[in-house]
């Protein structure tokens, strides 16, 4: 007689079905609800902005701006898709084609443009052509019927800060297509959670993609807990949520900025550890263990994701607190970076570059950094790991490149 396996019993809790959950897929971010509370404003403006596509128009090019989990995301596409609905009831206008593309994850120009090309119809090689040709492709696909293509670019300023040069070409050539074009017609949709993103641009991208700008402000304790509140109802089974997870989850999430994303992670993930332990109930206590789940999953996402740039500065700053530097400054990173970027064959950027990108280290937390007197020599930056040591070369030592340098010496330590 064969025994059950030890993972029959785990498994079959699944496949008898969830105690906890009545559908955990609405407590995702990718999830669009039929309503989006508290963004009604930020709708009916984007939907004013590109209602003359009905009309057989091209709306202007628009920038979202906010932090990340203000609904930016979610209200794009809500509109769009109410848009494309709406077109299609319309005799002889030809509906309207949206592509959606996450700058981030997508990585490159190159990729962005081949992306584009897939959205007309027609496909490139993943990597090899130069990208001047595959604009050229794209171009042409597209422009071979009457067409609008509304392009929308999600964290667009990861374009930017991959390579400045090329990211900015890009966009220009993206934001000045409908001088270019015969037939089609292209609209631009930028997303991006960086309220500086602008300074990163050239003057010529700037004056055209910024024709009309929308600002997601972040939701107060209050907004989240509407909207948690309605995702509840629909995610999870009747009297599971004890009283008290609701505000707990808003009232954290406000801390963070206002993001919805984060209160809905932190609901999911305190719902799929009660069900873990076998418990019908959600309680603050796992609420509170999720916050220390999701952190730990946000500063390793946050590092793997990096620009090699970035994830070098950050290197550097490890290799300075390594050696007992006692006060880290600017200079000292950069002079550390430079060697480091120079033993992988890189082209080192300038220091005022790397203040930037210390700036943007510091706001995704990975740093920490004060501005402190010295009296007569004026003012300096002193710099600090925000994370342990140890958890950031772990994470690091999943770059190839990154790790060849984990016994490095820079020079300039003295």
């Amino acid at each position: 007689m064969i025994q059950d396996k030890p993972l029959d019993k785990l498994f079959d809790r699944f496949v008898k079905g969830s105690g906890i959950f009545k559908d955990r897929n609405v407590l995702r971010p990718s999830y669009i609800p039929d309503e989006l509370p508290y963004r009604e404003e930020q709708m009916e403006k984007l939907a004013m902005i590109l209602g003359p596509a009905l009309q057989g128009a091209t709306p202007s090019n628009i920038l979202l701006y906010g932090k990340t989990g203000t609904g930016k995301t979610a209200v794009s596409k809500y509109v769009l898709n109410h848009l494309v609905n709406k077109a299609k009831e319309i005799p002889d206008l030809e509906t309207p084609l949206v592509a959606y593309i996450n700058c981030r994850l997508v990585g490159t120009s190159y990729r962005v443009l081949a992306r584009l090309c897939e959205a007309v119809g027609t496909e490139v090689p993943f990597t090899g052509l130069p990208t001047d040709e595959v604009y050229n492709i794209f171009t042409s696909k597209l422009d071979e019927k009457e067409q609008l293509l509304i392009v929308v670019l999600d964290e667009v300023d990861q374009i930017v800060k991959k390579n400045n040069t090329t990211g900015n070409d890009v966009l220009y050539n993206l934001t000045r297509l409908n001088t270019t074009l015969n037939k089609a017609r292209v609209s631009i949709i930028g997303i991006s959670n960086d309220l500086k993103f602008k300074e990163l641009l050239d003057p010529r991208v700037l004056s055209s993609l910024g024709d009309e700008e929308v600002l997601f402000h972040p939701y107060s304790a209050y907004e989240l807990q509407g909207i948690l509140e309605k995702r509840v109802s629909m995610g999870f089974n009747d009297g599971v949520i004890e009283p008290g997870v609701i505000n707990l989850c808003a009232a954290l999430a406000a801390r963070e900025h206002g993001d919805a994303r984060r209160a809905l992670d932190l609901l999911r993930v305190a719902g799929e550890l009660a069900e873990r332990r076998g418990s019908d109930k959600v309680t603050e206590s796992d609420v509170r263990e999720a916050q220390k789940v999701i952190e730990r999953d946000t500063v390793s996402e946050a590092i793997r994701t990096l620009p090699m740039q970035s994830k070098l500065v950050l290197f550097s700053v490890y290799l300075l607190m390594k050696m007992n530097v006692s006060e880290i400054i600017t200079g000292s990173v950069f002079n550390v970076y430079t060697e480091l970027s120079e033993a992988l064959g890189m082209e080192p950027l300038t220091q005022r570059r790397i203040g930037d990108l210390l700036n943007e280290l510091d706001m995704l937390g990975l740093i920490n950094s004060k501005v402190v007197s010295k009296g007569r020599y004026g003012r300096t930056k002193i710099i600090r790991l925000a994370i342990p040591k140890t958890q950031l070369i772990n994470i690091l030592s999943n770059d190839s490149r990154i790790s060849r340098l984990f016994n490095f010496t820079p020079k300039s330590i003295k």
